[in-house]
């Protein structure tokens, strides 16, 4: 079961991904946590995500496209993958199935978990993360026990300038112009399936498990 999810930024796909994955015992694969691993370690593919994802923009094609079709070619994703992050445009969805052709395989569902932009800019902006530990919690939905205190490691939680409001609106404007025409994309392709995003984080995952019976 090859899954892509699609979705703004902030519209929970990734917790939806990794629910898929644990409940389908296959890979969760994140460009976002494969980039903020780079970052952490300062490797040159970080440093140049680094720019972009704090000027709230897409990391440019190249720079991903390789890493990803190296990933879902690797033994643990032989029963399949939820790809979370990627595609992100027309190109990078034309290259992946390019090269998954290659293999005679190709992706069963694209599923797009749909939320406001309002929505978004509200969770985000909530959102804090532990500067040693990489932990995250919301203030609103997932709060920490002693405020701004991880609860993990006892570190000092921040905003990341990703999660500013500024910086979510110009990353929503940005996503409505790029990466909006995959789901057009996917839908002339048949493999689709929309769910409504402002549900309770379980009950969008029902909506899911139903798609994928």
């Amino acid at each position: 079961m090859k899954i892509i999810m699609l979705g703004a930024p902030g519209a929970g796909k990734g917790t939806q991904a990794k629910m898929i994955s644990d409940k389908y015992n296959i890979p969760h694969i994140s460009t976002g946590d494969i980039f903020r691993a780079n970052i952490k370690e300062g490797t040159e593919l970080g440093k140049k995500a680094k720019t972009y994802m704090d000027a709230g923009a897409l990391v440019p094609d190249e720079l991903v496209v390789d890493l990803v079709v190296d990933r879902v070619a690797k033994d643990d994703c032989a029963n399949g993958y939820v790809l979370d992050g990627f595609p992100r445009t027309i190109p990078q969805a034309k290259a992946l199935d390019e090269a998954l052709a290659k293999n005679g395989v190709k992706i069963d569902f694209a599923i797009d978990v749909e939320v406001p932009d309002e929505n978004i800019i509200n969770r985000m902006s909530g959102r804090r993360a532990c500067v040693e530990c990489g932990a995250t919690y919301h203030i609103k939905y997932a709060p920490t026990k002693v405020e701004n205190v991880c609860d993990r490691c006892g570190n000092e939680l921040i905003l990341r300038d990703d999660d500013k409001p500024e910086t979510v609106k110009k990353r929503l404007d940005v996503y409505h112009e790029q990466t909006q025409p995959l789901i057009d994309y996917y839908n002339e392709a048949g493999i689709l399936a929309e769910v409504d995003g402002t549900k309770d984080m379980m009950d969008v995952f029902g909506d899911i498990t139903e798609l994928l019976k």
